[in-house]
């Protein structure tokens, strides 16, 4: 027996899903939602470029939620934090388990109807909604949250991404998503209603919430201090031109207050140039522990020696993010679940046959 999945959208990082869904021996592929016209009806092997799989991709919500499957990997498009929650709902609704890689760290941060409703639809439907991927995922919730073990009195912990963003080939996702080529005088990086801030504000202080309930604290709120920097000169892009004056580096930055004082930084560092940058070539990952003992952990990621394809180490990683969550989430009581501390690569179940399915 082997788990039964769906892969919700087929973007960059959805595409990576698939083909480590697609290859993996303990997971069978049974569905695929997609955004696109020119992708509906389409093999899904086509998609991930891999051979055909026998699973046509799909733009109808109601034949996906018609499968029978143990897991959908909702790899959404990016927009407003929460404006998935229906469909959300609806998976849940019909029994079938939820890994998303956009957010849901902790839906039960935010208090009110949100979380009550994500909530019941899991109970509703015996099934479990949890995170998946890097940040948020992989190196706050869990390598950030181990790494506190280190030290017996922390003072504060911070969590810095740097994402060169140079490869990224689609104009709309760099220029519009991401907030890349903006007239920076024009535009406040704190307004909530400003298109990347929408899409990351309630996505990362919820990561910050989950955090803080895996280190046993109380925050007081969530502060953002987000920045925009601009390029020094005109710089051609695989996305496009991006002119000299608009933005080309953004550091998105959240803290969460304890007990009146910073205690938990995520900052994100997107940039197509590196002047603002305070090194050339800053790592992936960085982990600051201050107390005592404080710690710093650096974190790069690196493709296999053999492998020549157009993918990414970070859209490998995605993808075993998500694949080493599937028996977690399946072995979890129905409702939310903050990403456990750990998931990790398991032999047994990279034995074909050797899963056991979801109840």
């Amino acid at each position: 027996m082997v788990y039964r999945v769906v892969q919700w959208a087929t973007g960059a990082m959805g595409t990576a899903v698939l083909r480590g869904v697609i290859d993996h021996p303990a997971l069978e592929l049974v569905g695929v939602f997609v955004y696109g016209e020119e992708k509906e009806g389409l093999d899904a092997g086509v998609i991930a470029r891999r051979p055909d799989t026998g699973v046509i991709a799909t733009r109808s919500v109601g034949d996906i939620l018609a499968l029978d499957a143990d897991v959908v990997i909702h790899a959404s498009r990016l927009g407003p934090y929460g404006s998935h929650d229906d469909e959300i709902i609806a998976l849940l609704e019909s029994g079938k388990n939820v890994i998303s890689i956009n957010g849901y760290s902790h839906p039960g941060y935010w208090p009110g109807p949100r979380a009550a409703a994500l909530a019941a639809a899991g109970e509703k439907g015996g099934a479990t909604l949890v995170s998946a991927g890097l940040n948020p995922g992989f190196v706050g919730e869990q390598l950030a949250v181990v790494a506190s073990g280190l030290t017996m009195d922390l003072d504060s912990i911070e969590i810095v991404e740097n994402v060169d963003s140079t490869a990224i080939r689609n104009p709309g996702y760099l220029f519009g998503t991401l907030g890349f080529g903006s007239d920076p005088a024009k535009v406040d990086p704190n307004d909530v209603n400003w298109g990347p801030v929408s899409a990351l504000n309630g996505m990362f202080e919820e990561a910050v919430g989950a955090v803080a309930a895996r280190l046993g604290l109380v925050l007081d709120t969530v502060e953002t201090d987000h920045r925009v920097y601009a390029a020094p000169h005109d710089l051609e892009l695989r996305a496009g031109l991006l002119k000299r004056g608009t933005v080309s580096h953004t550091n998105w930055r959240w803290t969460g207050i304890v007990g009146g004082r910073p205690m938990i930084t995520i900052s994100i560092n997107w940039y197509v140039d590196s002047t603002h940058l305070d090194r050339p070539d800053p790592p992936l990952w960085q982990v600051n522990l201050v107390g005592h003992p404080g710690a710093t952990i650096s974190v790069d990621l690196h493709k296999h020696p053999s492998d020549t394809t157009k993918m990414t180490s970070e859209q490998y990683a995605v993808a075993a993010a998500v694949v080493n969550t599937v028996p977690q989430v399946c072995a979890a009581p129905a409702g939310l679940l903050i990403r456990p501390v750990v998931t990790p690569f398991r032999g047994d179940f990279d034995q074909a046959g050797a899963a056991r399915p979801c109840s």
